[in-house]
Order: structure tokens, then C-alpha cells, then sequence
């Protein structure tokens, strides 16, 4: 009897709270609904478009799951924003609103291929960007890939040698580089971002963005097997990489290719400097070799101009051994020719592109669709992750993202606060090819001298360029005080012991041609965002009042 009286209040009890729940349940969707006509600007990120096209939500759109789309999606999906709620004061039936953090946005990803890629992109992250990494959650996505720490690099020139270590001395004991496979990486992140349950990735190839009135509404896009379809979302953000076939409906893309990469893999071999990156100033342009596992090395032979000796018919294996091996380090130089004679040769334009957006509403660019430069310094996913910071920073306090002007406003802030961080990264890898770059012209070839002898007396004459090509201290001011201190070392070492007349002239070609490098790469980034980003008026504009 006891029994049963226990059982049948713990049932009454129940359906009280059920009752009580719908009642809630009612009470909120009355409130919301009386709200939204009485401000319309006020709306639940719940609400489903009016679409019949759509068979499901959506907050936020990315196109393309790699380093940057993958970031983006499980930072958005799980980086908590404002949500307003509201209640009806039952005495006068007022009406009270409340912003409550709500969990991450619905975050649909459409990527042209989910399958595990084997690139020669995108394998080296820079102290910076793990950092980025760590911040956004992400660190553990280079476990379990047989990932190697980078502690620095070495540079090699006219057989001397320096190492240049990454200034961390003050950051935690596991924070370096990382180097590794870029396809295993990026797998780790698309399986980290579909943990989250409001975070979904299809595999499908985007045709085009669906503009309204100037306004992007979404894409439209084929499956993999073959179907058209089409997604909306308040927001759409294109991150399909280099080779993005959406970016002229969105930027002005200036894309400059001044050269290509020969990439090959060095197996077990040893490199000079463990844990290192390595720089050989070589001729005619630099080679670049880092490890990508615990067996490979991985090696990056720079080609000025945009075309390169056939591989298929035996110029490409020929160049390499004529003209290349000769310059590598004597330990690497078996392994290099055993690459070689294997055979798995491939090559990558190098491309550089400024970001110069069209502030388009309802759609944002991020990552190489975006903005791109020469990859020796390994800055891309420094970059890309240092805009995903800025981006969730500024997405966080919206409770909504439907009115796609205010939106768009709002977000043209993005574009001056990530230029400090960003320009400076660009401005260094396109001007550290140029200096690194053989020259028959005899000041280009002081300033290269100089670059290396400047480099190699430690202290702070290494430890701030370090810095600045690890991202960890990405400051446009000292990047011109070390560009320019290089070039005043290398005019004292033409003057020393004794000046001359041709030793003058031969310093101010050297002052101008350093002026001619990186002048016109900080023009192309632009002056004012990137030193003067407070006069910007975007840089100070608040979230607006309505979304």
C-alpha cells in the first residue's frame, strides 16, 4: 500500500511539473511574440526563415572546411553571445526584457571535400597562431598526428650557419611551433567542430552566393551526388581558400604569384638544427625545410616566376640535382637526391594578395579567400586564427545577426582591428623574400649579406625579428625600426674601415632599395589602418542597438 501511495505521488508530481513547464513554455512564446510586434528588431534565434527551400536553421553559413573554416565553425558553434528574453510583469502586464548568454550558434559548414587531403600547404604554425589556437580551444588538435614542436629557426648562408630561438621564455613550457601533416591537422579540427550538436558539415560544392537587393542571402551549391540545392543563413562567410572561385563577388582580388614551390619529403634524415625550421639563402631564391613527422622532413625549393621545369619529362629531377642539391647542407644531401630519384615531386604557385573587401551585406571573406602572402615564413594560419579571435570578439555580444546593414556596418571594425597583427605578418613575408632572394644587382645582394650578419648577432638583433615572424609580438613599429636597422648595418659595413666614393653611392642604393621593398607592400596594406588604426572611425563603433 506504501508502495503504491509513493508511486502515485511521484506521478501527480510529474505532471505538475510538465503542466508547469508548458505553462512556462506558453507564457515565454506569448511574451516573445508580443515583443517582436511591438519592436521588431527584437527577434528569437530560433525563428526559421520563411524559405521553403530550407529544411533547416541556421545562424551562420561557412564556406569551406579547412584550417580556417574549421576554426571558425567550432569557435562560433561554441563561443557563447547575448540572446534577449523576455517576461510579462503578471501585476500590469508589462513587458520586461533580459540578455542572457545563450550557447553557440547554428553553424552550418558546406565543404567541397571531406576526405582526408594531402597538401604541401598550411604544415607549419607559428608560436603565434598556437597561441590563437589555445585561445579559441583548439590546442589538442595537434595531438595525435605525430606533430614536432618548433623551437626556432636556422639559417644558412655561403656555408656559415646561425640559430635564431623564439622568444619563450615567458609563456608556458608547451607553447613552440608546430609542424605537421596539414590534411591530418584539418581532419582533427572538421572532428572537433562536429562534436558540437548545433554545428553541422555536409559535403557539397558552392556554386554561388544568392544575392537580394544587394544583400547576400546565402549560397547555392551541388552535392556529391550531383543535386542543386540552397541554404540561407543571416550571415554567409566565405573561407574556401586560395583557390576560391567566390571571392571577386565579394573583394577586388589583386593576386600576385611571384613564384612557385617544388615541394619534396626528406625520410629519415637528421636535420643540422633538431626541432628547427630551416632557411637556406640560397641561389636564385631560398629553400625552406621543416619537419612534418617524426620521419619526414619536408622541403620547399622557391622558383621565381610562374613557370617551372617539367616533371614528366626528367627537367624538373635534373634542375634539382644540378642546380639545387650542390647548395644543401652535406648532411641533407643524400636524403635530398633519394627524394629526388623517388620521384614525388610537386608544385604550388606561391600566391600574395592584400585584402581589399567589398563591405557586402550578409557575407563576410575570411583565410586565403581573403588574404594571402608568400608562405616562407609560415604566417597563413597565424593569421587566419588571429582573425577568428578578432571575429568571435566581435560577434559575441549580438543577440541576432538579421538586419544584414547594421550588420555590415558593424563589421567593417573587423577590418582595422586585424590589420595591426595581420599587415605586419604580411609585410614581412613579402619583404623577407625579396631580401632573401639572389640578386645579380650588387645592393640587393649587401642587403641580403646584411640580413644574415644582422640576424646572427643574437640578443635583441635576432630576438625581435623572431618575434615578429612568430606572431608572438606582431608590432608594425618594430618591423620598420629592424627593416631599416638592417639596412643601416649594412651601409656601416660598406663605410667600414675606410669610406669611398662608390662605397656611398653603393649605401644609398642600398637605403633606396630597401625603401623600394617595403614602402610599396605597407601602401598595398594601408598606412593609416595599419599604424593609425584608432583614427579609424570603424575601430571605436560599438555593437548596434537593434541586433
Amino acid at each position: 500500500m506504501v508502495y503504491q501511495y509513493l508511486v502515485g505521488g511521484i506521478l501527480a508530481s510529474l505532471l505538475g511539473l510538465v503542466w508547469l513547464l508548458r505553462k512556462i513554455q506558453n507564457q515565454a512564446r506569448f511574451c516573445s511574440k508580443k515583443i517582436h510586434q511591438e519592436k521588431s528588431s527584437i527577434t528569437s534565434d530560433n525563428e526559421l526563415p520563411h524559405d521553403s527551400e530550407l529544411n533547416e536553421s541556421a545562424d551562420i553559413i561557412i564556406v569551406g572546411a579547412g584550417v580556417a573554416g574549421s576554426a571558425l565553425a567550432y569557435t562560433l558553434g561554441k563561443s557563447k553571445h547575448f540572446v534577449a528574453l523576455s517576461f510579462e510583469n503578471l501585476d500590469n502586464a508589462e513587458h520586461v526584457i533580459y540578455c542572457m548568454l545563450k550557447d553557440g550558434r547554428q553553424v552550418r559548414v558546406i565543404e567541397r571535400d571531406l576526405s582526408l587531403q594531402d597538401r604541401i600547404v598550411g604544415e607549419l604554425l607559428q608560436p603565434g597562431g598556437y597561441l590563437k589556437l589555445m585561445e579559441l580551444g583548439l590546442e589538442d588538435c595537434v595531438d595525435k598526428i605525430d606533430a614536432q614542436s618548433i623551437y626556432g629557426y636556422a639559417l644558412f648562408k655561403d656555408g656559415k650557419s646561425t640559430k635564431l630561438s623564439y622568444p619563450l621564455q615567458h609563456v608556458e613550457s608547451d607553447v613552440a611551433g608546430r609542424s605537421f601533416h596539414n590534411g591530418r591537422f584539418i581532419q582533427r579540427m572538421r572532428e572537433k567542430a562536429s562534436t558540437l550538436p548545433n554545428v553541422k558539415l555536409e559535403q557539397g560544392t558552392v556554386t554561388s552566393v544568392i544575392t537580394e537587393k544587394g544583400t547576400v542571402k546565402g549560397v547555392q551549391y551541388k552535392t556529391k551526388n550531383g543535386d542543386e540545392l540552397i541554404a540561407k543563413a543571416p550571415l554567409t562567410i566565405v573561407c574556401d581558400g586560395c583557390f576560391s572561385n567566390l571571392r571577386r563577388s565579394l573583394c577586388n582580388p589583386k593576386v600576385d604569384i611571384p613564384s612557385c614551390f617544388v615541394a619534396l619529403i626528406l625520410e629519415n634524415c637528421k636535420l643540422p638544427y633538431a626541432n628547427h625550421g630551416h632557411v637556406i639563402l640560397a641561389d636564385p631564391s631560398p629553400i625552406l625545410l621543416y619537419p612534418i613527422s617524426s620521419t619526414e622532413v619536408r622541403c620547399l625549393v622557391d622558383v621565381p616566376g610562374q613557370k617551372v621545369p617539367s616533371i614528366s619529362n626528367g627537367e624538373m629531377s635534373q634542375f634539382l640535382k644540378s642546380a639545387v642539391a650542390p647548395q644543401m647542407p652535406s648532411e641533407l644531401y643524400n636524403a635530398f637526391i633519394s627524394a629526388i630519384e623517388k620521384g614525388n615531386i610537386r608544385t604550388m604557385p606561391n600566391r600574395s594578395m592584400p585584402a581589399a573587401p567589398y563591405p557586402t551585406p550578409g557575407a563576410l571573406l575570411l583565410g586565403d579567400a581573403f588574404n594571402m602572402r608568400h608562405p616562407l615564413t609560415g604566417g597563413g594560419m597565424t593569421v587566419a586564427l588571429s582573425d577568428i579571435v578578432v571575429l568571435r570578439d566581435l560577434l559575441r555580444p549580438l543577440r541576432n545577426l538579421n538586419d544584414a546593414s547594421a550588420l555590415c556596418k558593424y563589421l567593417e571594425s573587423f577590418y582595422t582591428l586585424r590589420k595591426p597583427t595581420a599587415s605586419t605578418i604580411n609585410t614581412l613575408a613579402g619583404a623577407l623574400y625579396k631580401v632573401f632572394s639572389g640578386s645579380s644587382d650588387p645592393a640587393s645582394r649587401e642587403m641580403r649579406q646584411a640580413c644574415f650578419d644582422y640576424l646572427s648577432l643574437g640578443g635583441v638583433f635576432s630576438n625581435g625579428p623572431i618575434a615578429l615572424l612568430s606572431g608572438m609580438n606582431p608590432r608594425p613599429l618594430k618591423l620598420i625600426l629592424h627593416f631599416f636597422a638592417v639596412a643601416i648595418y649594412g651601409v656601416g659595413r660598406l663605410l667600414l674601415p675606410f669610406p669611398s666614393l662608390k662605397r656611398l653611392v653603393l649605401g644609398a642604393r642600398l637605403i633606396s632599395g630597401a625603401s623600394s621593398i617595403i614602402f610599396p607592400i605597407l601602401k598595398a596594406e594601408g598606412v593609416r589602418q595599419v599604424f593609425f588604426p584608432v583614427t579609424i572611425p570603424a575601430y571605436h563603433r560599438a555593437p548596434p542597438a537593434n541586433i
